[in-house]
């Protein structure tokens, strides 16, 4: 069985050979770069390159060699991918590379900027930090229906939703020839978000106060942002269609200990919007349809099943009510989970190798059986997860991941 078929075989509901494995199909399921050279002198790999492709979050782009170690089954298709690089170095002194109009600009206090082509700072890096912030909210300052309309979106919302040709026919390119020159599951990232859209374009506060006491301003913009992902997607999913395997939208909604907000708020502002936006391609992919949403999200897995959502992500087991046991015996069925394999606040980071595995070996155990279930650590690899917790987590799945 090859990896899109036991990928395939997974998503069906049905036991592969062994459990699926994935690093780096989406931005929440990759390694930092830091982490990921650590990873590489680890494995004594000498050749190859870091490449940078989401430098908000600091994450390398994992190459092959390093996908046949530790039996990864899935690579990620870009809806755009940067034509020239050049070298640079991480904070910690490694080397990497990343795309040549990336050119972040130090303060005085130590800390990076990033600029927008009118010379706004658009995004911030503290002082020895390790991700940029957005802090540019366009539509920050407007609380009306009225004010919204008077807008020029044209920066700010349509922008995201314009392809040239160029850029369509490259994707297209890209995703005939993985299809075709791999046997790897191949997942279209970026296809949606409204939620999180929203958030970035308000502000974090801000949009949250707009769900509390002023809904019908937060369902208009909401309702804008369902229109113009798509147009995004009439313009790319039929560019990739037959070549992807799975579509991935993302919304967080879930924080450790509850959701962001209430189901009925939920349910009343944001479900109808999220409605048709996962219908909608739903209408237009044979694609199974990711959703990546973070934290305690148990609250609304019957909205996501209902709703058409096929795959969740990351399965955040350390947060209240995502036990791996009961999600699996309660939406097992009619849902699969992509994550959820290895606790990334505390096994990972904080525990031994041995520790490590008995993760592993749990959350297989529970959400093995039936198919259903590809194994990805919950959220991304970060700076100070070591190399051998790495392959310890890597190790015990090709141990416990066996079906046959």
């Amino acid at each position: 069985m090859n990896s899109r078929e036991r990928v395939l075989t997974a998503l069906k509901h049905k036991e592969p050979d062994r459990i699926p494995v994935d690093l780096g199909a989406m931005l929440s399921t990759g390694i930092m770069g830091m982490a990921y050279n650590k990873l590489k002198a680890h494995l004594r790999i000498k050749s190859g390159r870091t490449r940078m492709y989401a430098l908000e979050l600091q994450l390398a782009e994992p190459e092959v060699d390093v996908l046949k170690i530790i039996g990864a089954d899935a690579l990620p298709v870009m809806i755009s991918e940067p034509k020239k690089w050049k070298k640079t170095k991480l904070p910690d002194g490694s080397p990497c590379e990343v795309p040549e109009d990336f050119d972040p600009e130090t303060l005085p206090d130590g800390s990076q900027i990033l600029r927008d082509n009118t010379g706004r700072i658009i995004a911030k890096m503290p002082k020895n930090g390790y991700y940029f912030d957005g802090i540019y909210h366009p539509l920050g300052d407007i609380s009306t229906i009225k004010e919204l309309k008077q807008q020029n979106t044209d920066s700010t919302i349509q922008s995201f939703s314009n392809f040239d040709e160029l850029t369509l026919n490259d994707l297209h390119r890209r995703a005939k020839q993985l299809y075709e020159t791999t046997d790897y599951a191949l997942m279209l990232n970026g296809a949606g978000s409204i939620y999180e859209w929203a958030q970035g374009l308000r502000g974090w506060g801000n949009f949250m106060m707009d769900l509390a006491s002023n809904p019908r301003f937060a369902g208009y913009l909401l309702d804008m942002l369902v229109e113009e992902n798509m147009k995004r997607l009439e313009q790319i999913l039929p560019v990739v269609e037959g070549y992807v395997q799975v579509v991935q939208v993302g919304d967080d909604l879930g924080l450790q200990d509850d959701p962001q907000f209430s189901p009925e708020l939920y349910r009343r502002v944001v479900k109808p919007r999220h409605k048709r936006l996962y219908q909608h391609i739903r209408e237009h992919s044979s694609a199974y349809l990711f959703l990546h949403t973070c934290g305690s999200v148990y609250q609304f897995m019957p909205d996501f099943i209902e709703m058409g959502v096929e795959i969740l992500n990351p399965v955040q087991v350390s947060a209240r009510d995502m036990d791996s046991k009961r999600l699996k015996r309660e939406f097992g069925k009619d849902i699969t989970f992509w994550g959820g394999g290895c606790d990334t606040q505390r096994v990972l980071p904080f525990g031994t190798p041995k520790e490590v595995e008995e993760e592993v070996k749990r959350r297989i155990e529970d959400f093995a059986p039936g198919g259903g279930f590809v194994f990805n650590q919950v959220q991304d690899i970060q700076v100070g997860m070591s190399p051998e917790n790495l392959m310890a987590m890597y190790n015990a799945v090709k141990k416990y991941g066996r079906y046959y």
